[in-house]
């Protein structure tokens, strides 16, 4: 089974690289406003996930700064993703908000509806 997973991992990720979307292009001002607000944004992934790379996907699509944090390989981001988020499960983004408050967003669907309507 391991075998398996490591064949179909990389896999996917060679179809993402040979597939990958390009990126919108916006205004510099309004592209460093959203990089300011992404900045408090954090996804936790694992790398050969589909879903992940789905959501990854989307992100490289809007041309969004968000941080990659690796919860598989990484033992500090699966710790803080289980004792934030509650439980081991990827795709996860953590977003901290203005008011100090954190919202951990599982489901890749959910993920990537929010980041392309808050950044069509």
């Amino acid at each position: 089974m391991k075998v398996i997973r490591f064949v179909l991992g990389k896999v996917i990720l060679g179809l993402d690289c040979v597939f990958s979307p390009s990126g919108v292009k916006r205004d510099p001002a309004k592209q460093t406003e959203i990089d300011a607000e992404t900045a408090r944004y954090s996804l936790y992934q694992f790398e050969a996930c589909p879903f992940c790379v789905k959501v990854r996907r989307t992100i490289k699509r809007q041309s969004l700064n968000i941080e990659l944090r690796d919860a598989k390989n990484n033992e500090e981001h699966r710790a803080a993703l289980l004792a934030g988020g509650g439980r081991i499960k990827v795709p996860c983004l953590r977003i901290d908000n203005e008011n100090g408050e954190t919202q951990w967003m599982y489901e890749s669907a959910d993920i990537m509806s929010f980041l392309e309507s808050k950044y069509p």
